[in-house]
């Protein structure tokens, strides 16, 4: 049996002396498969991703990776200096090793070529969310941990990023763990949704999670996922024994 690359138990987490953003948080990401992270703001969304990635330390509760578990990260924001000279090559190439062959592939793949010599402060949000991109790429992830990684685009740019992150998917055989406000995409776009709200309120396929009573309580009868833009096969969710649990809906009471 192939072991979990992550697995979160009782985990809670809080800032300060405040109340816990997160309580009681059970978790499994199995090897290759998508799941997405839904909620509404302020629901704990990116503080569940940080707590799995071991960027944020729980209040209680535990989380185990994998050993030397290769994580590709794209964060919500990265703010950077448009004063300050950086090319996107050297930008993607930060503490990493790589040639100027491999940074040209990287860019080529996902879908911006022939950018590596321009000043990042010129390219535009697609771009730039195309360059995070490829630095996440550039060690190979077992993980690719997304949050929020569609701010600012247009539609079909939403899209059209998450036919490429599934595509990734397939050719590296990754794991992808993405916190998205994009519900109709990502609900066609994974194999495992999970909803939070400051506990996980309910998890499943996308299908069990867009009927769940828990999840049309906080987005409404209009977010079922059958955007047409973007129809992901779940053929793959099979192929684990783990997955055999996420084609029933596991609603998780307060």
């Amino acid at each position: 049996m192939i072991a979990p690359l992550i697995r979160m138990a009782g985990v809670s987490v809080a800032y300060g002396n405040a109340a816990p953003v997160l309580s009681r948080i059970d978790f499994v990401l199995n090897v290759g498969e998508i799941v997405t992270i839904v909620g509404p703001n302020g629901s704990g969304k990116s503080t569940f991703l940080k707590a799995a990635l071991g960027m944020t330390k729980p209040l209680v509760g535990t989380v185990e990776r994998e050993n030397r578990l290769r994580i590709g990260y794209v964060p919500q924001r990265l703010h950077l200096d448009p004063s300050l000279p950086l090319t996107v090559a050297r930008f993607v190439k930060l503490g990493q090793f790589l040639d100027r062959n491999s940074i040209d592939s990287l860019l080529s793949r996902v879908g911006v070529p022939g950018v590596a010599d321009r000043d990042l402060a010129t390219l535009s949000g697609g771009q730039f969310q195309r360059v995070l991109l490829a630095r996440a790429l550039a060690g190979k992830p077992q993980l690719l941990a997304l949050d929020e990684p569609t701010q600012g685009l247009d539609q079909p740019g939403i899209a059209a990023f998450y036919r490429l992150i599934e595509d990734v998917r397939r050719e590296l055989g990754c794991a992808v763990l993405l916190v998205s406000h994009d519900l109709h995409v990502v609900m066609s776009a994974s194999d495992r949704v999970l909803c939070l709200n400051g506990h996980i309120c309910c998890q499943g396929t996308p299908s069990a999670v867009s009927a769940a009573p828990e999840y049309r309580a906080l987005f409404g009868l209009g977010t079922g996922g059958a955007l047409a833009l973007y129809q992901h096969n779940h053929d793959h969710a099979h192929d684990h024994p783990d997955h055999a649990a996420a084609h029933e809906v596991h609603v998780h009471d307060p």
